[in-house]
């Protein structure tokens, strides 16, 4: 136990030699957090690796299931820290193993100073605890890092779905819905959530749904088209659908799908034209 506390102590003491030397290492001809030359994103990188240090000195001297606890507040900051998000994941592994080298030859420069030199077997169980140390939290950062990024795709994407399929005002409580472009399932979610939403909101009894701009759709997709039909029906709303492509036609024909008291136009200009008269 003493010498796990020696080892600490002199680990901590170079703490700021271990950043120093790491960062004048780095290659900085790559992309991301490390080619950086921002003074600020260095001064900050800096910081980060020597908070790094300072936890990873403590596995020596912590249970390690409290040293891990603690080091996860700063794995969850790099895991979501701009600068590591917009630099490559292998970029940011490769690091971690280069800090792992670092400790191996700190060990041996702290067992090299004793005069008395431990046993092989416990310079093993040094090592192995700065190997399993290291490894599990470069996981957890590589971990919190895809699970940030995959939160921001999917609010991204919900953004998308939000904006592909706007409900516009027009006069004396109609309004239209134009969709282009594929739909799929989680698309087709989206604007029956928000078509209902809208029109609840806007109070609108007439809503004109083209389908000119969309080309392809499966089955599933075609039953939420229709559902939203439905449900627009159970709060008031009058449905006029254009640009209904064969193809679309021919999957709902498919799926049993009634059209009857479904108002339906060639194109837009005769569904507003319906409307108005």
């Amino acid at each position: 136990m003493q010498r796990n506390k020696q080892l600490h102590e002199f680990l901590l003491n170079r703490a700021e030699q271990l950043t120093e030397e790491w960062y004048e290492s780095l290659d900085k001809t790559g992309s991301g957090v490390y080619a950086s030359t921002d003074p600020n994103v260095i001064r900050n990188l800096k910081a980060q690796n020597f908070e790094f240090h300072q936890h990873l000195c403590k596995i020596f001297v912590m249970e390690k299931e409290a040293f891990f606890k603690e080091f996860d507040e700063w794995v969850i900051e790099i895991g979501r820290d701009p600068e590591h998000l917009n630099t490559p994941t292998h970029l940011i592994m490769r690091e971690f193993l280069r800090v792992r080298e670092q400790y191996m030859g700190f060990i041996k420069e702290y067992v090299d100073s004793l005069s008395a030199p431990p046993s092989q077997e416990l310079i093993d169980v040094w090592k192995y605890a700065v190997i399993e140390a290291i490894d599990v939290v470069m996981t957890r950062v590589v971990e919190e890092k895809t699970n940030h990024l995959n939160e921001r795709i999917e609010e991204q994407q919900q953004t998308i779905n939000d904006l592909s399929s706007p409900l516009i005002d027009l006069p004396e409580g109609k309004a239209l819905l134009p969709l282009v472009g594929d739909i799929d399932s989680d698309r087709a979610s989206a604007i029956l959530e928000n078509t209902l939403e809208g029109c609840t909101t806007k109070k609108v009894d007439h809503l004109f749904i083209d389908l000119s701009g969309v080309y392809l759709v499966d089955t599933l997709v075609a039953q939420q088209i229709f559902q939203l039909i439905n449900g627009l029906k159970l709060i008031g709303v009058t449905t006029t659908l254009s640009g209904l492509r064969p193809e679309i036609a021919q999957t709902a024909v498919q799926l049993g799908i009634d059209f009857g008291g479904i108002n339906i136009t060639s194109n837009l200009a005769g569904a507003i034209s319906m409307g108005t008269n």
